[in-house]
């Protein structure tokens, strides 16, 4: 399997965990680049923030455009949105990633896996289904892929779990997320629910959100 090629961010020498942060339709590793430095990480906690590029596909809502996406959308409705063979192929390649990871020397308990949209999708299938016990999953402005296969999947189910969304969100409405975080809780996860006055999109009160998570999820102490 060749791996995506990434952008990566370290916030600071010898990194002690890593990040993979997936992004959205038509996007490209270099989305939420700029998010690192406003997230104003702790020196005691280095961090190396992977990006993947998604791999160049046909969308079919999109008129069957090619453009930077993780799996095709071939409708509109929130059960039968995504294409189940590219979410288990991407599913593959974050998995992929986690594997490239923890070869570079970072266990897995010090791994999260995050996405936005799409993106987020694919992190929360990953979650389900992985074999290693990972930080933690951080899914923005997103929802369950294949809820079908939420309660016979595999994975950890104490994995501290991460959910924003907007309330203004036109593109994937809010209550997917809510009904996603619901069926997590129902398969065994404790999530953590959040949601802003935005669209689909980040707002610096969520930045700030993510920031006290990563702290507490690497179980660093801090007054800022």
């Amino acid at each position: 399997m060749t791996l995506p090629e990434c952008v990566e961010v370290t916030t600071g020498a010898n990194p002690v965990g890593s990040v993979i942060w997936l992004h959205g339709l038509g996007a490209d590793g270099h989305d939420f680049e700029p998010i690192v430095p406003e997230l104003h990480l702790p020196a005691e906690l280095p961090l190396r923030f992977v990006f993947p590029h998604a791999p160049v596909r046909p969308v079919t809502i999109n008129g069957g455009m090619s453009m930077r996406a993780w799996y095709d959308i071939v409708s509109l409705d929130a059960e039968g949105r995504a294409d189940a063979k590219g979410v288990h192929e991407s599913t593959a390649l974050l998995e992929g990633l986690i594997a490239r990871e923890i070869d570079r020397g970072i266990d897995a308990k010090k791994i999260v896996i995050a996405g936005f949209s799409m993106g987020g999708a694919v992190a929360i299938n990953t979650a389900l289904h992985s074999k290693e016990s990972l930080a933690g999953l951080m899914a923005l402005s997103t929802y369950l892929p294949i809820p079908s296969e939420a309660g016979d999947s595999a994975g950890e189910r104490d994995l501290p779990v991460f959910m924003a969304h907007g309330s203004f969100d036109p593109m994937l409405p809010m209550q997917w997320g809510q009904a996603s975080a619901e069926k997590l809780k129902e398969t065994g996860f404790t999530v953590e629910w959040h949601d802003y006055p935005m669209a689909h999109a980040v707002c610096p009160e969520e930045i700030r959100d993510i920031r006290a998570w990563l702290l507490k999820t690497y179980g660093v102490r801090t007054s800022g």
